[in-house]
C-alpha cells in the first residue's frame, strides 16, 4: 500500500465552489522520512519504512541509536511499513509529503478508535432500558437474562455482554480528499476518521 503516517488535528467544514458545506477532518500528514527499504533479495519482500516526528534522545534505546546512526537519520516517533510502495528516485532519509495524494482521490485512512474503558451493553452494543415502569428497580442499564435452560445449560459464545470497548483499529475506506497543503504539510478529508484528535492515522491510497 502506498501511504503516509500523519496525526489528526481535528474537523472542520470547507465550502466547494457551488457553496455546499463539506465536513472535513484535517490531518498533518508528513513529512516522512524514509528510515529504510527491504528488498526481495535481502529480506524476502518490497517494503519502505517510514518515520514520523522526531523520538527524543534520551527515550531511544542504545541499539537503535546505533542503527539510526549507521543510516545518517535521526529516531522517529513513529515508524510504519508501507509493503509494495514504489519510491522510484528516492533513498533512505529522504522525505515524503502530502502532495503524493491530489484533490478528488479516494483513499482509505487506519487508525486507532478512541478508548471508552469497561462499558455496559447499553453503551457498548446499543442495547435499550427495559420500561421503567412501577415494579422496575435495580435493574435499568442491565443486559437481562444470558444464560438458557437446562440443555445446553451454559452461556452461547459470542453473547453480547459488557467488557472492554474501544481503543481498536479501525479502517476507514473510499474517503475522498477534498484540499491538499502541502507548504503546511495538511490535508483534507471528507468525513469523519476514526480516532481522538493528535492521533496517529495511516492514510493510504486504494489498490
Amino acid at each position: 500500500m502506498t501511504g503516509l503516517i500523519g496525526k489528526k488535528v481535528g474537523m472542520t467544514r470547507v465550502f466547494d465552489e457551488k457553496g455546499t458545506v463539506i465536513p472535513v477532518t484535517v490531518i498533518e500528514l508528513g513529512p516522512n522520512q524514509i528510515t529504510n527499504v527491504r528488498t526481495v533479495e535481502k529480506h524476502g519482500y518490497d517494503a519502505v519504512c517510514l518515520g514520523f516526528g522526531q523520538k527524543r534522545d534520551k527515550l531511544v534505546r542504545m541499539p537503535l541509536k546505533g542503527h539510526y546512526k549507521s543510516l545518517g537519520i535521526t529516531a522517529p516517533k513513529i515508524e510504519r511499513e508501507f509493503r509494495d510502495m514504489s519510491i522510484e528516485g528516492k533513498k533512505v532519509g529522504d522525505s515524503l509529503s502530502c502532495d503524493l495524494f491530489v484533490k478528488g482521490e479516494k483513499v482509505q485512512v487506519v487508525g486507532t478508535s478512541k478508548g471508552r474503558g469497561f462499558a455496559g451493553v447499553i453503551k457498548r452494543h446499543k442495547f435499550h432500558r427495559p420500561p421503567m415502569s412501577h415494579g422496575t428497580h435495580e435493574f435499568f442499564r442491565h443486559g437481562g437474562s444470558i444464560g438458557s435452560n437446562t440443555f445446553p445449560g451454559r452461556v452461547l459464545p459470542g453473547l453480547r455482554m459488557p467488557g472492554r470497548m474501544g481503543a481498536d483499529q479501525v479502517t476507514v475506506k473510499n474517503l475522498k480528499v477534498v484540499r491538499v497543503d502541502a507548504d503546511a504539510n495538511l490535508i483534507m478529508i471528507g468525513g469523519a476518521v476514526p480516532g481522538p484528535n493528535h492521533g496517529i492515522v495511516i492514510v493510504g491510497k486504494l489498490s
